[in-house]
């Protein structure tokens, strides 16, 4: 072969491979990316600066309480005990409540939950096991009471007088348009604490039963009566000196489970009234505008601002 026949086959074949050289970088360039690669279809969205929030079941280990947290998950649906005099199987009621006491959102299988349990025990003289007992939450209990100025003033033995005023709420802030008094300054302190909930929770604003009160201001007479034509006098204590005398109290549309009624005492009603977004507003906000909780009664609630 001629020099100059080699020199065009090297050519030929150096153009041939150049061309095939780009044709390969077009073809792996528009192939889709590998999942693992950033912007990748199927990978993650990055994401904000501060990095993603940490899930609750990370914020809620706490090495060291496995033991009480797997006593606690046994005992929040077995636990033989009645805190309020009538029997009741476990706790689970109460978890709101008890987690505000604690300032933990943390379920009551987690280990964070018994380690917040423990620094609780351990601030109020308690054994500092991180066990939920029925010990524990009589103490909370107590805690929880003695803020009503009802129950401080009753327990003097007096019943307080019927408040000389009382002011009608508007029909929209009685369930279902229902007529209810309380007192002025009561009043006023209700209505600002249902404008924050419904600003702050859409889930609240989406229901305008949520909040409305089913029962202010009862005057003793009118309790008596209605106690005797329902036969729910509770041992005449209703009847006698109810809460609701004060026109500080408020019984507060908070959901019903189906088939109750929004101050039905059963205890699937409570539980499921517990867990709802209106009621966990509440056990962590009320006390802002001065508003406690009776703990048996998830829509019981009692302001706090002016004496019984």
């Amino acid at each position: 072969m001629k020099l100059r026949d080699i020199i065009r086959f090297l050519w030929a074949t150096a153009a041939a491979v150049v061309l095939l050289l780009i044709l390969f970088v077009r073809v792996t360039g528009c192939a889709p990316l590998s999942p693992d690669r950033p912007g990748a279809v199927g990978a993650a969205e990055p994401g904000p600066a501060a990095g993603p929030a940490m899930p609750l079941s990370t914020l809620c280990r706490a090495p060291g309480w496995t033991a009480a947290a797997e006593g606690n998950a046994a005992s929040v649906r077995s636990l033989a005990w009645a805190p309020f005099g009538r029997q009741e199987a476990g706790w689970e009621v109460y978890v709101t409540l008890i987690q505000g006491e604690l300032g933990t959102d943390c379920p009551p299988n987690s280990e964070g939950f018994a380690r917040a349990l423990a620094d609780w025990q351990r601030q109020n003289g308690q054994t500092p096991d991180g066990v939920m007992a029925e010990a524990v939450f009589m103490s909370m209990k107590g805690a929880m009471q003695t803020r009503r100025d009802f129950v401080r003033f009753t327990s003097t033995g007096m019943c307080p007088e019927t408040p000389d005023l009382v002011s009608a709420a508007r029909t929209d802030e009685g369930y279902g348009g229902k007529q209810v008094w309380m007192r002025p300054r009561a009043l006023a302190a209700y209505r600002q604490m249902v404008a924050a909930a419904r600003a702050e929770v859409p889930e609240i604003a989406a229901d305008p039963r949520n909040l409305t009160i089913f029962s202010g201001y009862r005057s003793p007479s009118a309790d008596a009566a209605r106690c005797q034509a329902e036969g729910n006098c509770d041992g005449i204590v209703r009847a006698r000196c109810s809460a609701h005398r004060t026109g500080l109290a408020a019984d507060l549309f908070v959901g019903q489970a189906p088939g109750f009624g929004p101050d039905s005492s059963a205890d699937p009603n409570r539980l499921f009234m517990t867990q709802t977004p209106t009621y966990r507003w509440l056990v962590k906000n009320a006390r802002r505008f001065g508003f406690v909780n009776y703990p048996f009664e998830p829509w019981h609630w009692e302001w706090t601002g002016e004496s019984p």
